[in-house]
């Protein structure tokens, strides 16, 4: 830990206070964040750096993108929450610019990316016994291993990461696990007829940017669709312009029949998730059957209809698609020995580390913040890369450089 030696006294004070007072459920790197703008972070010692986690991709546009703060004070000295006990003057036209942004009949506003999860599944439930007619109590909805997609005990339920799981049980039942990328595991599990939805990552991020195979999605999609199972795409990473395109489906031209969003829907401002699907799925859900104090707030609604204009307006789907391949290009040009595979699509990258250290992903990341790039590793030997999509060239082949030189800190 020689780079704890390094901290400041102000970190220090920062870093023991949250040790103190806080739950131990993070593992943070040692650096005390104080404020942000586009693709760069500051921290308490005024230190500068490229943010290459963009809050998990909730910062596609940017940090503290201008039109997206005025939006949110303009609507903040207005009117902040009512509740969906009465209507709210903003609601109706988020409802309109987001299902007709995406092409969907309706909208079911949450808050947090499991929101939206816990609701696509609530969803797709009520749609398999009024619709599909599946037994009370029988339907099941298939999961992939190595999925992420929150950590309530639900979700957990259907994780295959044990270390999720320890001492959190009982668990939620009805979720068949199947390997991801795998069409041929997938097409028996659909043989089931309680089957009623396929709940995927387009792109499985916390795994460590898992690409598919092109035409698994397609492929997956027309299966669902022949078992009259519902495709459910957790999009909450994905989405938003990250991997090139506004969806990560739209790169095989697939149509969730229920797409979960959240993340940059609010540029990072707040914690805004949407769940939309046709009228034959959301209508099964009555009033009082599902709800959120918080979901459909004035703000959340009028923030992310500019975050969604702002992807829209800036191209960034078409930055993060070019710069996207520029990156991986140059990453594999370094030639190190110590990176096995570069992987990604768009500006959602990963790197896999080659070292007999198992903390040399994280020693790599600690590297790079004293070079001055912010980076995280996941499932230990894995480090993801997804800097804000408003970033420039000349600005990711500085970040290349600042790479190269860390990986030089392993020695030859």
């Amino acid at each position: 830990m020689q780079a704890i030696k390094e901290l400041t006294s102000l970190t220090q004070q920062y870093l023991e206070k949250e040790e103190l007072y806080g739950a131990h459920n993070y593992h943070p790197l040692p650096v005390v964040l104080t404020r942000g703008k586009g693709v760069f972070v500051w921290d308490v010692d005024d230190k500068r750096y490229y943010d290459f986690l963009s809050g998990y991709s909730a910062v596609n546009q940017g940090h503290c993108h201008p039109r997206i703060l005025e939006t949110f004070i303009e609507q903040a000295l207005k009117l902040t929450l009512t509740s969906r006990a009465f209507h709210n003057d903003v609601l109706g036209e988020y409802a309109e610019f987001i299902t007709k942004f995406f092409g969907y009949d309706k909208v079911l506003p949450m808050n947090t990316g499991v929101e939206a999860v816990e609701t696509g599944l609530k969803l797709a439930r009520r749609w398999g016994y009024e619709v599909k007619g599946v037994p009370a109590n029988k339907a099941k909805i298939i999961v992939c291993e190595q999925n992420f997609h929150g950590r309530t005990i639900t979700v957990i339920s259907f994780s295959s990461d044990e270390g999720s799981k320890k001492d959190f049980g009982p668990f939620t039942q009805g979720f068949e696990l199947i390997p991801y990328n795998n069409l041929p595991a997938l097409q028996v599990a659909l043989r089931d007829p309680d089957v009623i939805g396929f709940l995927v990552e387009p792109i499985q991020g916390e795994a460590g940017v898992i690409v598919p195979d092109e035409g698994y999605l397609s492929k997956a999609a027309a299966l669902c669709k022949e078992a009259n199972v519902l495709f459910i795409a957790d999009e909450i990473q994905t989405g938003l312009a990250r991997t090139g395109k506004m969806l990560a489906c739209d790169h095989e031209h697939v149509r969730p029949d229920i797409l979960l969003l959240g993340k940059a829907l609010s540029g990072g401002t707040m914690p805004v998730s949407a769940v939309l699907a046709d009228d034959g799925i959301m209508l099964t859900i009555k009033p009082g059957d599902h709800g959120s104090t918080y979901g459909g707030n004035p703000i959340a609604c009028k923030v992310a209809i500019t975050a969604l204009k702002v992807l829209e307006d800036e191209q960034m789907a078409e930055n993060s698609m070019v710069l996207g391949e520029h990156f991986r290009k140059e990453l594999k040009a370094l030639g190190s020995e110590h990176i096995s595979i570069v992987r990604g699509k768009g500006l959602f990258n990963a790197i896999v580390i080659n070292h007999p250290d198992k903390d040399a992903a994280w020693d790599l990341c600690i590297e790079m913040k004293q070079h001055g790039l912010l980076a995280k590793p996941t499932h230990g030997d894995r480090i993801r890369f997804a800097p804000p999509l408003l970033i420039s060239r000349p600005q990711i082949d500085d970040c290349i450089r600042i790479i190269k030189k860390s990986l030089e800190s392993f020695g030859k």
